[in-house]
């Protein structure tokens, strides 16, 4: 039986998505979880995967159009199937299918000379990744010499990566390349001081999709949540040492960053401060049942959050692995629906930085977002004793409107006793 592929809905505000483009053509096979299209949020470009096997049927829109969630875009069928009163599908005038075409068995062999051969291109475009193909466009690459690394000869971000770093680049022709004026004579009154310089031309570079999604959710949640802040030093000795432990016995694709046990700590955390982990729906609270942490990851065109999801009930390998395959996939732009939805807290983390103290912004409709530092060595004072440390700082950002002070004050501090005493993230 035929069955429908709709617009997913990829977050609580997702009112509608672009169809980048289709990876599996009508009347191609295609399995069950293969990917099928692409289609670009507020947040990303993501892959929607196939719910079914057997034959694309039909493309109910075209690559390019802004499609509302819920909308029908595939039909998927089975070989040799004949399908009717598919919604959005124009009165059928033939009873062959697409599907039946795929299928048949009986056609003659092309010549030889007819047989197509993947040329990395597809439907006269270079074969490329959206990413790939932004990057491309910032640095002035032509996509057209480059051979992707990709499935089926796909360009992808490394391929962008690596003509980089030959020196493929050239300046990007959407921005001017500002012309610095020759030096200007300090003249005789000012013996001794370096020349002034003219300055540069002033840039003007387009707003992309992402910042401007980015900065209208950032105004919204500043001008509608009534933030407040509280911020904690943490004592992070026993914890790093921990971490050293562990990564020592680890290769280094599994070793474990000072972020897995921050997630898994503010998840356990959590469960016994449902407030910090909730949403206000019109005038109701909701306390989500699942401690689903967001992690803010720094892309080329802005901010991302991937979601780690019942990170209270994983192991910190099992945080360590899921949250670098979420990463990978988001900065080489091939984030899947499940990386991006859910989150019901979210950490931005900023310590690989060297930042030491910051404050975030609330991720709607989220009750708070946790800011993470640097663990830097300091001077501490034990037992009026002085001497070195190693300490965090962590600031929460809450919604006074859900939760207060006093309360969120409590998380923290059964956060930082689970970071202070790593060995409870482990029981």
């Amino acid at each position: 039986m035929a069955e429908i592929i709709a617009m997913p809905k990829l977050g609580f505000d997702m009112a509608e998505g672009t169809l980048v483009r289709w990876v599996v053509g009508e009347g191609e096979k295609i399995e069950k979880g293969q990917v099928l299209a692409e289609i670009e949020t507020d947040k990303a470009t993501v892959e929607v995967e196939s719910s079914a096997a057997g034959v694309v049927y039909r493309h109910l829109v075209k690559a390019g159009d802004i499609v509302p969630v819920g909308t029908p875009i595939a039909v998927i069928a089975a070989p040799g199937e004949e399908v009717k009163d598919i919604p959005g599908l124009p009165p059928q005038e033939e009873t062959k299918t697409a599907a039946a075409e795929s299928s048949a068995t009986s056609q003659p062999s092309l010549p030889v000379e007819e047989v197509k051969i993947d040329t990395g291109e597809e439907d006269g475009r270079t074969k490329a990744s959206p990413l790939a193909r932004r990057m491309a466009r910032e640095y002035g690459i032509d996509l057209k010499t480059l051979q992707g690394s990709g499935p089926g000869g796909r360009i992808v971000r490394r391929d962008i990566e690596q003509a980089l770093q030959a020196g493929a680049a050239q300046p990007s022709p959407r921005v001017k390349t500002p012309a610095v004026a020759p030096a200007v004579s300090a003249g005789p009154l000012s013996p001794g001081f370096p020349a002034a310089v003219v300055g540069a031309e002033d840039q003007r570079i387009g707003v992309d999709k992402l910042r401007a999604i980015i900065g209208k959710r950032m105004v919204e949640s500043k001008t509608q949540i009534p933030h407040f802040y509280l911020t904690s030093e943490v004592d992070m000795n026993a914890l790093m040492e921990l971490r050293k432990q562990f990564n020592s016995q680890l290769p280094e694709e599994q070793k474990l960053s000072v972020n897995d046990f921050i997630i898994k700590a503010a998840a356990l955390a959590l469960r016994q401060y449902p407030n910090l982990n909730a949403s206000l729906q019109g005038n109701e609270i909701v306390r989500h049942g699942h401690r689903n942490i967001g992690v803010a990851v720094a892309l080329e065109s802005g901010l991302m959050t991937i979601v780690c999801k019942d990170a209270d009930y994983k192991s910190l390998g099992l945080i360590s692995q899921e949250v670098k395959e979420m990463v990978a996939r988001a900065r080489a732009g091939r984030v899947r629906p499940e990386d991006i939805e859910g989150s019901t807290f979210s950490i931005s983390n900023l310590g690989m930085f060297e930042v030491e103290h910051f404050v975030a912004i609330i991720n709607p409709p989220e009750a708070a977002i946790l800011a993470v530092g640097s663990v830097k060595e300091v001077p501490v004072v034990e037992n009026g004793v002085i001497k070195a440390g190693l300490r965090m700082k962590m600031t929460l950002s809450a919604d006074h409107r859900i939760t207060d002070g006093a309360e969120a004050a409590r998380f923290m501090q059964a956060l930082k006793n689970y970071l202070e005493k790593p060995a409870l993230i482990l029981l």
